[in-house]
């Protein structure tokens, strides 16, 4: 059984499985509504984690090309301008910060 409460349009706001104040009425686990409502909120929970995800891709690609071009595997010709332009733009911002040693939290240990 679930408890639930809706806004006024009549869609769920609010889940929970112990009553709580507010809660317009309950729902057996069955019911099409309760399972879209955890499905949905598992899609939510999986597009979080992949965001942040992509936020942590985007440092390691930055790290990788930056490794690249100093190993000369690369050089920052080879990639196209607006790359060229993003990159320059984020390596000048990091180098304000104090380069890449601040940038690691105390959890990592290195820059890959």
């Amino acid at each position: 059984m679930f408890y639930v409460q809706r806004d006024a349009s009549g869609h769920l706001q609010r889940v929970e499985v112990a009553p709580f104040e507010g809660m317009s009425e309950t729902l057996t686990a069955e019911a099409h509504e309760i399972q879209a409502w955890f499905a949905n909120q598992d899609v939510e929970s999986s597009l979080l984690q992949l965001k942040q995800s992509d936020l942590d891709m985007i440092r390691v690609v930055d790290d990788l090309v930056h490794l690249l071009i100093i190993k000369g595997v690369i050089r920052i010709t080879d990639l196209p301008p607006a790359a060229q332009a993003k990159l320059l733009t984020r390596s000048q911002a990091r180098e304000s910060l104090g380069g890449l040693s601040r940038l690691i939290n105390d959890e990592e240990s290195g820059i890959i």
